[in-house]
């Protein structure tokens, strides 16, 4: 192991880089503010890839967040809608997020309660599977809701 043969102890930074350079291995400064500064003998390539190995594994294990989306229209047919909430019940139970949202096209923009009714409704029979992540908002020509899914 690097160091075996290194007292462990306070040296002058004079001799500290004479130990490295001999090993044929880095000073590197591990606490600058302490007093006196802590410094360790070590192969600095070597520490950089390993942190760099170590941070794309937890990066590889973070989740992604997938959001789904749902399109309905402001006089969704009943059927059409029961349809379009089978499909966003399986992307909850997948692990989804739900983006539902209601695009209003020419002047269908007056059936603006049409749309919001139709996204509650959407919402209050998801309950059990998500909880709503923000509440429907216009947004130009379309009433968007976000739902997250429960965990499990």
């Amino acid at each position: 192991m690097v160091g075996d043969n290194i007292e462990v102890g306070v040296y002058p930074i004079r001799k500290a880089l004479a130990i490295a350079e001999e090993q044929e291995l880095d000073l590197v400064e591990i606490s600058p503010k302490a007093v006196p500064p802590v410094c360790k003998v070590m192969d600095y390539k070597k520490f950089l890839y390993e942190q760099k190995k170590r941070d794309k594994s937890l990066k590889s294990k973070a989740s992604k967040v997938v959001v789904k989306e749902i399109r309905f229209g402001p006089n969704t047919d009943e059927h059409d809608y029961e349809f379009k909430k089978k499909h966003a019940e399986k992307f909850l139970k997948e692990g989804a997020k739900l983006k539902a949202y209601v695009f209003f096209k020419g002047r269908s923009i007056i059936y603006k309660d049409q749309g919001q009714i139709l996204l509650l409704k959407l919402a209050q029979e998801l309950e059990e599977l998500g909880k709503v992540e923000q509440m429907p908002r216009l947004e130009g020509k379309r009433m968007t809701m976000f739902i997250a899914p429960k965990k499990k």
